[in-house]
């Protein structure tokens, strides 16, 4: 087979099987596999929880030549199907897998610095105010500490509290995305 045969296909998953998608592909099939994902701290109502997920849930990248291995990559333990569009499945640009492997480097998680920004909304899960809503007026994270105003019997109140102990509204690996369009020198001087 010529290299020049080989391309990268995008695959569905299974939910939440990425992984052993790309372990059976790359296992059984001997096809390259690539599956970028974060590794993020997160505060739940069970305390901090370090999770792994991919960067584009439900698929993964398969480098192959597609009239040779389309229907043993359908039929992967872990694989849905492969995207396509009517009958055809389009290639993914080399450019494009690319670029992201300068971000995952090795395959590695990438981690994901869980920034509040001022004036977002948040849950309070641990101490006195657990369950109780406030608005981020700024991080300390020299002290892993967050100034928010809560609202105790009607009234804004400034209160400083445990970093691990506020949850995001939206708490999810997506809504952290537009920090991974910044080029890592600068995430590095942030």
């Amino acid at each position: 087979m010529q290299t020049s045969d080989l391309a990268w296909y995008c695959a569905r998953t299974k939910p939440k099987h990425e992984h052993i998608a790309a372990a059976n592909v790359r296992k059984n099939l001997g096809l390259e596999v690539f599956l970028p994902r974060l590794r993020a701290e997160r505060a739940t109502q069970r305390g901090v929880v370090r999770v792994v997920e991919p960067l584009f849930p439900c698929y993964v990248f398969v480098r192959c030549a597609l009239d040779e291995k389309a229907s043993e990559i359908r039929y992967t333990t872990g694989v849905s199907s492969l995207v396509h569009f009517g009958d055809r499945i389009p290639p993914v640009p080399d450019a494009v897998i690319g670029e992201l492997r300068e971000f995952f480097e090795a395959e590695e998680p990438m981690i994901v610095d869980d920034h509040l920004p001022d004036g977002v909304e948040v849950v309070l899960t641990e101490g006195a105010f657990a369950g109780m809503r406030a608005f981020v007026l700024r991080a300390l994270p020299a002290r892993q500490r967050v100034q928010v105003l809560l609202d105790i019997l009607g009234r804004a109140t400034l209160v400083e509290v445990d970093r691990r102990s506020v949850v995001l509204e939206k708490s999810c690996v997506a809504d952290r995305i537009p920090l991974l369009a910044v080029p890592h020198r600068e995430m590095l001087q942030v």
